[in-house]
């Protein structure tokens, strides 16, 4: 049992979250198609949403950065199970898979990865809270009413119609 997860963008992360991908879950419920063709390589469901799942746990890059990186860095491909660096997922084949899966099937991915996570690793071991700018009261220094001069600065019963 983990006392805490590793930080966020660290491959330790990635190794540590590994196991927990429901790869079966994600094949069984999103079948790789069958009738592709042409030069592109087949992937399956779950190393094209491991892939996405990179996005979020590198530190929030592009798909297009998240691209180039998986070509470069074994740690990443090794999470996706892609086997060399010239057979990578491009932007096109991610898009596809959204499109493909839906917005539903996504949560119901993650919502299924969070549990297992939740139940090995709990959270609440080191929290902190941090103060951001919703939390803070707005500078109005400003902003504040600045008397006018003339006849605007009479009460609104004493003007003249």
């Amino acid at each position: 049992m983990f006392k805490s997860l590793p930080a966020v963008g660290s491959f330790a992360l990635l190794d540590v979250l590994t196991g927990f991908v429901p790869d079966d879950f994600i094949n069984s419920r999103w079948p790789t198609p069958t009738d592709r063709q042409g030069p592109r390589p087949s992937f399956s469901a779950a190393q094209l949403w491991r892939a996405h799942l990179l996005s979020p746990l590198s530190g929030g890059r592009s798909f297009n950065a998240l691209q180039r990186s998986l070509g470069e860095q074994r740690a990443l491909r090794r999470f996706a199970h892609l086997r060399n660096e010239r057979s990578v997922p491009d932007v096109r084949m991610l898009h596809e898979f959204r499109m493909r899966v839906g917005v539903g099937g996504l949560r119901s991915i993650n919502d299924h990865l969070v549990q297992q996570v939740l139940t090995i690793a709990p959270l609440w071991d080191k929290t902190v809270g941090l103060i951001d700018a919703t939390d803070l009261p707005a500078r109005t220094r400003d902003k504040k009413k600045r008397g006018e001069t003339g006849a605007r600065n009479e009460p609104p019963w004493e003007r003249d119609p």
